[in-house]
């Protein structure tokens, strides 16, 4: 196999090949170089002055990965029990974890002030009447509703409202005993539009100005996620984002801000590549179709979401027009159309790039095929 030199660096590439050429595991499962997670942290929060890192630990949980991070000097992004469970095995401390899920469920909000989380977004009157009830003195941060132009996985529909209504809903925190500390943004998922945080943080500004007017001294600017990483071609680099949001920052805000910020994607996606195996050809009418043995159902449910993979396969045959499709019984369990690739043989193994985040933590055992196993390198 040729490495695809645009798309994966050189040492996850042999990493990978050397794996399987030492292993007999059958696949599929999902190999994470941990020294591209490392070295993304490193990298991640380094040119925005006064930002602290949270892992949104939705993007992987697995254990063996959270168990890398927690070593670090990080902190974490949760919406459930299960994934605060996971922390609390690994005895991640209450206070490098925040939840920034705007509706929790009561479980949760139980399981987090019986640990001692503290930090929650909300941007409703009844998840402050929620919050107020189970975890009383919370430090809260409303979500305001920006612009998701240029993002592949929009966020905007679901969460998020305008400047207005977050003003009246900090006086709202406030009056019922909660905390008001800040607000939080998300530009949504792989965003390859680097204005959308200028145009996020000049939002902010104008609320963080408004609620000053009603007496609430804001401290925390979270700016979410939303980095993006290679799937089929480049995109703009963490260096290049984060000098667009410092000179935001310093443009429109005071000295000593907290900045938060909530990657996911960017941590762990370009360190994933998921090792398949071709379970079966066939013709389609003026298609050719090539089955794997990881779909959309355990694994690659993204690519119905318009999330692309890059694909490569060890054959030197002429060059086919591919629609991809995963192993189980249903219609929807189409990954991908119109994929060029060498035409492989039955059995042989095919690689699928930046497939760490979003792909097992979404995964099901539907009609019976199990969840892939993740294994660090």
């Amino acid at each position: 196999m040729q490495i695809p030199s645009h798309l994966i660096d050189k040492q996850t590439w042999e990493k990978v090949l050397y794996f399987i050429a030492l292993n007999d595991i059958p696949p599929p499962y999902l190999l994470v170089n941990k020294d591209v997670v490392i070295n993304k942290i490193k990298q991640i929060g380094k040119g925005v002055e006064g930002s602290k890192v949270y892992y949104a630990v939705k993007a992987n949980p697995d254990i063996e990965i959270l168990k890398l991070l927690a070593e670090m000097d990080i902190g974490f992004e949760i919406a459930s029990e299960g994934e605060l469970e996971l922390l609390k095995s690994l005895s991640v401390g209450p206070e490098r974890i925040i939840s920034s899920n705007p509706i929790k469920t009561f479980k949760f909000l139980i399981s987090a002030r019986d640990y001692g989380v503290r930090y929650f977004a909300y941007d409703s009157y009844s998840e402050v009447d929620k919050i107020a009830r189970y975890v009383p003195n919370s430090l809260v941060y409303v979500r305001l509703s920006v612009s998701n132009e240029g993002s592949e996985w929009p966020l905007s529909k679901k969460f998020g409202v305008e400047i207005d209504e977050a003003a009246n809903l900090l006086e709202y925190a406030r009056d019922k005993g909660l905390l008001p500390v800040g607000l939080t943004f998300h530009v949504g998922s792989q965003c390859n539009n680097a204005y959308n945080w200028h145009m996020a943080i000049e939002k902010s500004r104008e609320l963080w100005d408004l609620a000053r007017q009603r007496g609430i001294d804001l401290k925390v600017l979270n700016i979410g996620g939303g980095y993006p990483i290679r799937y089929t071609k480049d995109v703009v680099g963490i260096e290049s984002i984060e000098k667009r949001i410092s000179q935001s920052i310093r443009q429109k805000f005071p000295e000593g801000v907290e900045v938060f910020i909530e990657p996911g994607r960017a941590v762990v996606g370009d360190a994933g590549v998921f090792v398949s195996t071709v379970i079966g050809k066939a013709k389609r009418g003026n298609e050719d179709w090539l089955y794997i043995d990881v779909g959309v159902f355990n694994g690659l449910m993204e690519s119905i979401g318009g999330i692309k993979y890059s694909y490569v396969v060890g054959s030197r045959n002429p060059v086919k027009r591919w629609t991809i499709a995963g192993p189980s019984c249903d219609s929807f369990d189409v990954i991908d159309k119109e994929v060029e690739l060498p035409e492989p043989d039955i059995g042989n193994r095919i690689l699928i790039l930046s497939s760490g985040a979003y792909t097992i933590s979404y995964a099901s055992e539907f009609n019976g095929f199990s969840i892939p196993k993740t294994i660090v390198i």
